[in-house]
Protein backbone atom coordinates (compact mmCIF):
# COMPACT_ATOMS: atom_id res chain seq x y z
CA UNK A 1 0.00 0.00 0.00
CA UNK A 2 1.37 3.18 -1.05
CA UNK A 3 0.76 6.19 0.98
CA UNK A 4 2.05 9.77 1.53
CA UNK A 5 1.20 11.16 4.57
CA UNK A 6 3.24 13.91 6.19
CA UNK A 7 4.54 13.73 9.80
CA UNK A 8 2.46 16.50 11.10
CA UNK A 9 -1.25 15.18 9.55
CA UNK A 10 -3.46 14.06 12.09
CA UNK A 11 -4.72 10.72 10.72
CA UNK A 12 -7.27 8.59 13.04
CA UNK A 13 -6.18 5.18 12.70
CA UNK A 14 -9.69 4.22 12.39
CA UNK A 15 -9.89 6.33 9.34
CA UNK A 16 -10.14 4.20 5.71
CA UNK A 17 -7.29 5.27 3.91
CA UNK A 18 -6.82 3.41 0.01
CA UNK A 19 -4.14 3.43 -2.17
CA UNK A 20 -1.95 6.59 -3.49
CA UNK A 21 -3.43 8.14 -1.29
CA UNK A 22 -1.45 11.63 0.08
CA UNK A 23 -2.17 14.01 2.92
CA UNK A 24 -0.34 16.65 3.31
CA UNK A 25 0.73 19.17 6.47
CA UNK A 26 -1.55 19.62 9.16
CA UNK A 27 -4.78 18.51 7.85
CA UNK A 28 -6.94 16.17 10.47
CA UNK A 29 -8.72 13.23 9.42
CA UNK A 30 -11.46 11.87 11.27
CA UNK A 31 -12.32 8.57 12.45
CA UNK A 32 -15.40 7.92 10.06
CA UNK A 33 -13.55 9.19 6.98
CA UNK A 34 -12.88 6.83 3.97
CA UNK A 35 -11.10 7.73 1.11
CA UNK A 36 -10.61 5.71 -1.65
CA UNK A 37 -7.83 5.27 -4.08
CA UNK A 38 -5.90 8.42 -5.24
CA UNK A 39 -7.23 10.99 -3.15
CA UNK A 40 -5.03 13.89 -2.80
CA UNK A 41 -5.37 16.24 0.55
CA UNK A 42 -3.16 19.22 0.54
CA UNK A 43 -2.31 21.46 3.80
CA UNK A 44 -4.81 22.29 6.50
CA UNK A 45 -7.33 20.64 5.64
CA UNK A 46 -10.01 19.01 7.95
CA UNK A 47 -12.55 15.86 7.01
CA UNK A 48 -14.35 14.87 9.56
CA UNK A 49 -17.96 13.03 10.18
CA UNK A 50 -19.15 9.97 8.09
CA UNK A 51 -17.20 11.24 5.09
CA UNK A 52 -16.61 9.27 2.06
CA UNK A 53 -14.15 10.77 -0.83
CA UNK A 54 -14.16 8.80 -3.82
CA UNK A 55 -11.00 7.69 -5.92
CA UNK A 56 -8.98 10.48 -7.88
CA UNK A 57 -10.21 13.10 -5.86
CA UNK A 58 -8.45 16.93 -4.85
CA UNK A 59 -8.76 18.40 -2.02
CA UNK A 60 -7.25 21.50 -2.00
CA UNK A 61 -5.77 24.35 1.05
CA UNK A 62 -7.95 24.39 4.16
CA UNK A 63 -11.20 22.84 2.72
CA UNK A 64 -13.35 21.65 5.25
CA UNK A 65 -15.96 18.63 4.96
CA UNK A 66 -17.86 16.41 6.77
CA UNK A 67 -18.62 19.05 9.40
CA UNK A 68 -21.71 19.38 11.46
CA UNK A 69 -24.65 20.84 9.23
CA UNK A 70 -25.59 24.66 10.51
CA UNK A 71 -28.91 23.94 11.04
CA UNK A 72 -30.39 24.26 14.40
CA UNK A 73 -32.91 21.25 14.05
CA UNK A 74 -29.79 18.88 13.63
CA UNK A 75 -29.66 16.63 17.04
CA UNK A 76 -26.52 14.95 16.54
CA UNK A 77 -27.36 12.20 14.39
CA UNK A 78 -24.56 10.09 12.91
CA UNK A 79 -25.44 11.72 9.10
CA UNK A 80 -22.95 11.68 6.46
CA UNK A 81 -21.19 13.54 2.98
CA UNK A 82 -20.32 11.36 0.38
CA UNK A 83 -18.16 12.81 -2.74
CA UNK A 84 -17.70 11.09 -5.91
CA UNK A 85 -14.92 10.25 -8.19
CA UNK A 86 -12.71 12.48 -9.74
CA UNK A 87 -14.11 15.51 -8.13
CA UNK A 88 -11.84 19.17 -7.20
CA UNK A 89 -12.55 20.78 -4.14
CA UNK A 90 -10.46 24.27 -3.42
CA UNK A 91 -9.71 26.35 -1.07
CA UNK A 92 -11.78 27.15 2.09
CA UNK A 93 -14.73 25.49 0.48
CA UNK A 94 -16.81 24.02 3.15
CA UNK A 95 -18.88 21.20 2.91
CA UNK A 96 -21.43 20.40 5.73
CA UNK A 97 -22.97 16.43 6.40
CA UNK A 98 -26.38 16.25 6.12
CA UNK A 99 -28.94 16.79 8.91
CA UNK A 100 -30.51 13.68 9.01
CA UNK A 101 -29.50 9.77 8.80
CA UNK A 102 -31.59 8.85 5.59
CA UNK A 103 -29.82 10.67 2.81
CA UNK A 104 -26.13 11.84 2.84
CA UNK A 105 -24.97 15.54 1.88
CA UNK A 106 -23.68 14.32 -1.98
CA UNK A 107 -21.83 15.95 -4.59
CA UNK A 108 -20.98 13.69 -7.60
CA UNK A 109 -18.08 12.58 -9.93
CA UNK A 110 -16.19 15.19 -11.72
CA UNK A 111 -16.81 17.63 -10.20
CA UNK A 112 -15.22 21.32 -9.17
CA UNK A 113 -16.01 23.35 -6.14
CA UNK A 114 -13.90 26.58 -6.44
CA UNK A 115 -12.83 29.14 -3.90
CA UNK A 116 -14.99 29.71 -0.93
CA UNK A 117 -17.46 27.84 -1.73
CA UNK A 118 -20.12 26.51 0.47
CA UNK A 119 -22.51 23.13 0.09
CA UNK A 120 -24.95 23.33 2.86
CA UNK A 121 -27.03 20.16 4.69
CA UNK A 122 -28.58 17.97 2.50
CA UNK A 123 -27.80 19.00 -0.63
CA UNK A 124 -27.53 16.57 -3.60
CA UNK A 125 -25.21 17.81 -6.46
CA UNK A 126 -25.01 15.54 -9.55
CA UNK A 127 -22.27 14.70 -12.34
CA UNK A 128 -20.35 17.26 -13.61
CA UNK A 129 -21.01 20.25 -11.83
CA UNK A 130 -19.48 24.21 -11.56
CA UNK A 131 -19.50 26.09 -8.97
CA UNK A 132 -17.16 29.35 -8.95
CA UNK A 133 -15.55 31.23 -6.43
CA UNK A 134 -18.03 31.69 -4.01
CA UNK A 135 -20.95 30.11 -4.86
CA UNK A 136 -23.37 29.62 -1.44
CA UNK A 137 -25.66 26.84 -0.97
CA UNK A 138 -28.53 26.86 1.24
CA UNK A 139 -29.71 23.77 2.46
CA UNK A 140 -31.37 21.26 0.45
CA UNK A 141 -30.35 22.39 -2.85
CA UNK A 142 -30.88 19.54 -5.84
CA UNK A 143 -28.71 20.27 -8.65
CA UNK A 144 -28.73 18.28 -11.75
CA UNK A 145 -25.81 17.16 -14.08
CA UNK A 146 -24.19 19.66 -16.19
CA UNK A 147 -25.10 23.22 -14.40
CA UNK A 148 -22.45 26.01 -14.03
CA UNK A 149 -22.91 28.49 -11.28
CA UNK A 150 -21.19 31.54 -12.00
CA UNK A 151 -19.38 33.19 -8.41
CA UNK A 152 -20.60 35.22 -5.47
CA UNK A 153 -24.54 33.33 -6.40
CA UNK A 154 -26.65 31.95 -3.18
CA UNK A 155 -28.95 29.87 -4.12
CA UNK A 156 -31.68 29.80 -1.34
CA UNK A 157 -32.60 26.66 0.39
CA UNK A 158 -34.74 23.68 -1.10
CA UNK A 159 -33.94 25.26 -4.84
CA UNK A 160 -33.93 22.70 -7.61
CA UNK A 161 -31.61 23.45 -10.71
CA UNK A 162 -32.40 21.36 -13.72
CA UNK A 163 -28.93 19.85 -15.98
CA UNK A 164 -27.51 21.63 -18.40
CA UNK A 165 -28.49 24.65 -16.75
CA UNK A 166 -26.11 28.15 -16.51
CA UNK A 167 -26.62 30.64 -14.07
CA UNK A 168 -24.81 33.90 -14.24
CA UNK A 169 -22.21 35.27 -11.63
CA UNK A 170 -23.28 37.42 -9.56
CA UNK A 171 -27.14 36.26 -9.25
CA UNK A 172 -29.91 35.14 -6.47
CA UNK A 173 -31.69 32.18 -6.80
CA UNK A 174 -34.69 31.85 -5.18
CA UNK A 175 -36.79 29.87 -7.42
CA UNK A 176 -36.31 27.16 -9.23
CA UNK A 177 -34.55 27.00 -12.46
CA UNK A 178 -35.63 24.89 -15.61
CA UNK A 179 -32.96 22.26 -17.02
CA UNK A 180 -31.44 23.76 -20.69
CA UNK A 181 -31.93 27.33 -19.20
CA UNK A 182 -29.20 30.40 -19.11
CA UNK A 183 -30.08 33.49 -17.21
CA UNK A 184 -28.41 35.84 -14.56
CA UNK A 185 -29.32 38.79 -12.32
CA UNK A 186 -31.22 40.15 -9.50
CA UNK A 187 -33.91 39.18 -9.54
CA UNK A 188 -33.11 36.55 -11.44
CA UNK A 189 -33.81 36.28 -15.20
CA UNK A 190 -34.09 33.35 -17.28
CA UNK A 191 -32.84 34.80 -20.69
CA UNK A 192 -32.78 31.74 -22.95
CA UNK A 193 -31.60 28.36 -24.05
CA UNK A 194 -28.10 27.45 -22.67
CA UNK A 195 -27.33 27.08 -26.31
CA UNK A 196 -23.44 26.53 -26.14
CA UNK A 197 -23.64 24.25 -23.44
CA UNK A 198 -26.13 22.36 -25.25
CA UNK A 199 -23.63 22.21 -28.42
CA UNK A 200 -20.22 21.68 -26.52
CA UNK A 201 -22.55 18.88 -24.66
CA UNK A 202 -23.18 16.82 -28.29
CA UNK A 203 -26.64 17.87 -28.22
CA UNK A 204 -27.90 17.30 -31.99
CA UNK A 205 -29.44 20.27 -34.36
CA UNK A 206 -32.64 18.74 -34.20
CA UNK A 207 -32.95 18.51 -30.43
CA UNK A 208 -31.58 21.90 -29.67
CA UNK A 209 -34.12 23.27 -32.50
CA UNK A 210 -36.62 21.11 -30.58
CA UNK A 211 -35.86 23.04 -26.81
CA UNK A 212 -36.06 25.98 -28.63
CA UNK A 213 -39.14 25.50 -29.51
CA UNK A 214 -40.03 24.67 -26.01
CA UNK A 215 -38.49 27.41 -24.44
CA UNK A 216 -40.83 30.02 -26.72
CA UNK A 217 -43.69 28.52 -25.76
CA UNK A 218 -42.90 28.34 -22.16
CA UNK A 219 -40.97 31.60 -21.66
CA UNK A 220 -42.51 33.80 -24.76
CA UNK A 221 -46.16 32.61 -25.10
CA UNK A 222 -47.48 34.91 -22.74
CA UNK A 223 -49.37 31.91 -21.32
CA UNK A 224 -49.67 30.57 -17.72
CA UNK A 225 -47.72 27.62 -16.68
CA UNK A 226 -50.27 24.69 -17.19
CA UNK A 227 -51.27 26.43 -20.31
CA UNK A 228 -48.05 26.26 -21.78
CA UNK A 229 -47.39 22.77 -20.45
CA UNK A 230 -50.40 22.08 -22.32
CA UNK A 231 -49.37 23.56 -25.60
CA UNK A 232 -46.07 21.90 -25.24
CA UNK A 233 -47.89 18.63 -25.17
CA UNK A 234 -49.69 18.71 -27.84
CA UNK A 235 -47.36 20.70 -30.01
CA UNK A 236 -44.00 19.42 -29.47
CA UNK A 237 -41.97 15.99 -29.88
CA UNK A 238 -41.86 14.14 -26.90
CA UNK A 239 -37.98 13.60 -27.35
CA UNK A 240 -36.36 12.67 -23.60
CA UNK A 241 -35.94 16.16 -22.78
CA UNK A 242 -38.80 17.81 -23.63
CA UNK A 243 -40.10 15.01 -21.42
CA UNK A 244 -37.63 16.04 -18.49
CA UNK A 245 -38.77 19.96 -18.74
CA UNK A 246 -41.92 18.72 -18.70
CA UNK A 247 -41.98 16.30 -15.41
CA UNK A 248 -38.88 19.30 -14.13
CA UNK A 249 -41.94 21.74 -13.99
CA UNK A 250 -44.79 19.88 -12.85
CA UNK A 251 -42.46 18.73 -10.10
CA UNK A 252 -41.46 22.29 -8.68
CA UNK A 253 -42.61 23.21 -5.24
CA UNK A 254 -40.97 26.37 -5.60
CA UNK A 255 -42.13 28.03 -8.82
CA UNK A 256 -40.00 28.65 -11.57
CA UNK A 257 -37.61 31.46 -12.38
CA UNK A 258 -39.05 33.28 -15.30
Amino acid sequence: MSQIIHPTAIVDPKAQIGNDVEIGPYSIIGPKVILHEGVKVSSNVVIDGRTTIGKGCRIFHSAVIGTEPQDLKYAGEDSAVEIGEHTTIREFATINRSSNIKQPTRVGNNCLLMIYTHVAHDCQLGDRVILANSVNLAGHVIIENNVIIGGLTPVHQFVHIGCFAFIGGFSRVSQDIAPYTRGASVPYKTVGLNSVGLQRNNFSAETRATLKKLYKIFYNSNLNTPQALEKIKSEIEMIDEVKHFIKFIENSERGIAK
